[in-house]
């Protein structure tokens, strides 16, 4: 199956774009601003060179023309304008559009050009939390919406992954400066959505402290021997979308109970399945985490 999709809806172009459809059409009619095929039962479909005019118009829009004058600029200089626009404003609105055409296309070297652009002017953290996590949550609804195929969200998430790794590494390099604790970063046994882990790993390194990462699906017998490293140890772990929520708070009886029967260590979770949970009262040990920024607080 050719997973590089060449023909769009309206309502994907709605998703892609931010832009609703009826003005869309509105658009279209009024200043021919797209210029859309027809099936055979007469249903509009958008070709990829559409997808990007209509970014690129969306830019301008979002950056203060109005409609009208875009519709007077030549199509081949909008591009150039966007650009301009872009390069003055460090729009992040505009790079995450660009990414999204990347991931369309399976285009890495798109990508990497926006990401490289953005680092110019911005920190790695400012590229996360306003480009990369705005842009994570946008291909959530894509994929629920059947505008992105799985391969699509895998591909950018790959490339998000590489950076935060990369970035990691550089910490690496130097040895912990505080001894303080050591946290170990972990994601339970199924559980393979690991971008904001590695992210919180970037974070803790960052800070100077000592780090274990063990990554995805990691059963909990894997994490008993680990207490005996250090007397002050922090787990952390996210769950997206395991264990399911009726089962987290078993999932963390058990976990005292291989990993900390004592309850001397501590464990930080977030994640979607941990939203609105109540603890009971002898967990208080465990922590739960509603935002990424909170967590980051408390480090």
């Amino acid at each position: 199956m050719n997973i590089v999709k060449e023909h769009f809806s309206i309502k994907d172009l709605e998703n892609l774009s931010g832009i609703k459809a009826h003005t869309i059409r509105i658009w279209e009619k009024r200043y021919g601003l797209l210029s859309p095929s027809r099936t055979e039962t007469n249903i509009r479909y958008y070709c990829v060179k559409n997808l990007q005019k209509l970014l690129n118009i969306t830019a301008l829009y979002n950056s203060g023309y109005k409609i009208s004058k875009i519709a007077k600029i030549p199509e081949e200089e909008i591009p150039f304008i966007v650009r301009e626009i872009t390069s003055k404003m460090s729009s992040n609105s505009h790079s995450i559009s660009e990414m999204k055409m990347a991931m369309m296309n399976f285009d890495q070297n798109l990508f990497y050009n926006t990401y490289n652009n953005l680092l110019a002017e911005k920190s790695f953290r400012e590229v996360f939390f306003n480009v990369f996590v705005p842009l994570l949550n946008d291909i959530g609804l894509l994929w629920q919406t059947d505008t992105i195929a799985p391969a699509h969200e895998h591909f950018v998430s790959h490339l998000i992954k590489q950076k935060i790794i990369i970035n990691t590494e550089r910490l690496q390099q130097t040895p912990p400066t505080n001894t303080s604790k050591t946290f170990v970063l972990f994601l339970p046994d199924n559980e393979i959505h690991e971008i904001g882990l590695l992210y919180l790993n970037y974070e803790i390194m960052l800070r100077g402290y000592k780090s274990i990462y063990l990554g995805q699906t990691l059963p909990l017998n894997g994490l008993e021997n680990l207490t005996q490293l250090d007397d002050n140890m922090v787990f952390v772990s996210y769950f997206t979308t395991t264990p399911p929520k009726g089962q987290v708070p078993s999932y963390l009886q058990e976990f005292n109970q291989h990993v900390d029967l004592n309850g001397t260590h501590l464990l930080w979770i977030l994640g979607q399945q941990v939203k609105d949970i109540e603890l009971s009262s002898d967990l208080k040990n465990i922590k739960v985490f509603t935002e990424m920024k909170h967590a980051l607080e408390e480090l």
